[in-house]
């Protein structure tokens, strides 16, 4: 398999502001990308643990979470082949949709619907210090299953702690409560050396208050197999400038395919730190705010401004969310 060759030229996430500069890059060697099963690790098991967790996100800790982001990543370090087999989708189809707010390139959803309640932000602890991304709430038979990206979960060798998703969050509010994660997991080619190909989490939450997460919220549904260079609606909470994290962003438009390191969507968006994890949807419906998730906010390039990258769903995606919602 012919790999790019290296060059000078960094490659910057644009889903999320730096923790820090200077960063490793991704490991050098990807995993197979004929590899399955997920890779899961469990981070509350009672129901003390899981109110430790809640009581730790404090709505200031919240508000000062600092977005998480990758570092460069280098040509040369990315596997070339996504598996793909017969296109699926995962219940409930969306209408045909509605294209009032398209193509968009970034601004606030002014709209009503599910997405409003599916959509979420998510925060965690990385190496001490307390990050956030975006998550969704999708479909699943334990009613509990969130997407997020690979990065959201785990990086740089280590999972990431207090892992906490809120849907619906705006303006420092929590409207339908904060739900920690009992276990998070990635694709195999993710943990095994950060494969941007693969840039995909998910986390089972607990219950709260006696209701899963999917009777508090809905869910969306899912794309496997899709289509490249279609209409596709992404979404996050961006918290780096010229956003703050406060409200729910969406980009439009029609996608295309990364023809540089990767075998991912790409989307005009102008989306900055904090969006990393949001879901992509093709057939969304403006009006009912519902949609099947094809993709996650993952990374952008330093030379293509205003543009995002999200991995291609495929069956190692669906791999992983067939382990998450029967867990």
């Amino acid at each position: 398999m012919r790999r790019p060759h290296r060059t000078t030229a960094g490659v910057l996430l644009a889903t999320g502001a730096l923790l820090a500069t200077g960063l490793p890059t991704a490991a050098a060697h990807a995993a197979p990308a004929t590899a399955r099963g997920a890779t899961a690790r469990t981070l509350t098991a009672t129901a003390a643990e899981q109110q430790k967790v809640r009581d730790f996100w404090t709505p200031e800790r919240m508000r000062t979470a600092t977005p998480l982001d990758l570092p460069g990543v280098a040509p040369g370090t990315l596997a070339r082949q996504v598996s793909r087999s017969a296109p699926a989708t995962v219940a409930p189809t969306a209408p045909a949709p509605r294209t009032k707010g398209f193509p968009q390139a970034g601004g606030a959803w002014t709209g009503d619907g599910a997405v409003l309640k599916t959509t979420g932000r998510v925060f965690f602890t990385f190496q001490g210090r307390t990050a956030s991304c975006s998550g969704d709430a999708v479909t699943s038979k334990n009613g509990s299953t969130v997407l997020t990206a690979g990065h959201c979960v785990k990086y740089q060798g280590a999972w990431h702690t207090n892992w906490t998703f809120v849907p619906g969050y705006h303006d420092g509010q929590a409207p339908y409560g904060t739900w920690t994660a009992s276990k998070t997991m990635s694709t195999p080619q993710w943990v095994a050396s950060e494969d941007m190909n693969y840039d995909v989490g998910a986390a089972v939450v607990a219950p709260l208050n006696g209701r899963t997460l999917t009777q508090a919220v809905g869910a969306q549904g899912l794309q496997f197999n899709g289509a490249y260079n279609q209409s596709l609606y992404a979404f996050g909470f961006p918290a780096a400038a010229p956003y703050d994290g406060t409200k729910l962003i969406y980009c439009s438009g029609t996608s295309s395919k990364d023809f540089l390191l990767t075998k991912d969507h790409g989307l005009s968006c102008n989306m900055t730190g904090g969006s990393s994890g949001g879901p992509w949807f093709a057939s969304f419906d403006e009006a009912t705010g519902a949609g099947l998730q094809a993709s996650v906010n993952s990374f952008g390039y330093t030379f293509l401004p205003n543009t995002m990258f999200g991995p291609y769903f495929g069956d190692d995606i669906k791999t992983l969310y067939e382990q998450a919602q029967t867990t």
